[in-house]
């Protein structure tokens, strides 16, 4: 677990604040850069440079970055290449689900692990960004309103349906 708490003082939005998630029509501003954001906490509380860790492992997928500038590759790349810059070490960021659907990223948890490891993710796991916990769905936990559990909720919805 990364603190976050000090960051809403140095840039306010929804992923700090209690406030109400908004999406264009293209992006969910109020979470852009989330990913920079964790890249970099996760750096500077346990370095990986110090323990020798060349590669670090984003979840992100296609069906993320429509609506979420931070997870296209490219936003990926520029983080990888401002981490590699601003340590003189080489740091590459995978991005293994980035071609995946949801749905197919359900499928690949299965395949790798059956349903003990899609029970794992659905209770341990967690993407709303009303950071909800109260309500257990199908598919995990989650406010079932926001973007981040509508994406959630539609590729369990359609892995369930291609299994069947």
């Amino acid at each position: 677990m990364v603190d976050l708490s000090g960051y809403g003082a140095v840039a306010e939005s929804a992923l700090t604040a209690d406030r109400a998630i908004r999406c264009l029509m293209t992006a969910c501003p109020a979470h852009s850069c989330r990913g920079a954001i964790l890249y970099s906490s996760r750096w500077r509380r346990r370095s990986p440079y110090r323990r020798g860790i060349k590669v670090l492992i984003g979840g992100m997928c296609e069906t993320d970055y429509s609506g979420y500038p931070d997870c296209r590759r490219e936003t990926i790349d520029a983080q990888e290449r401002t981490l590699t810059l601003g340590l003189d070490y080489p740091i590459r960021i995978e991005t293994p689900l980035m071609q995946l659907s949801k749905a197919e990223t359900w499928a690949l948890a299965h395949e790798l692990g059956g349903q003990a490891l899609v029970d794992l993710i659905i209770e341990h796991s967690h993407t709303c960004y009303e950071g909800d916990r109260s309500q257990r769905h199908a598919w995990g936990y989650g406010c079932a309103k926001c973007p981040a559990c509508d994406l959630r909720a539609r590729g369990f919805a359609q892995w369930l349906g291609a299994k069947a």
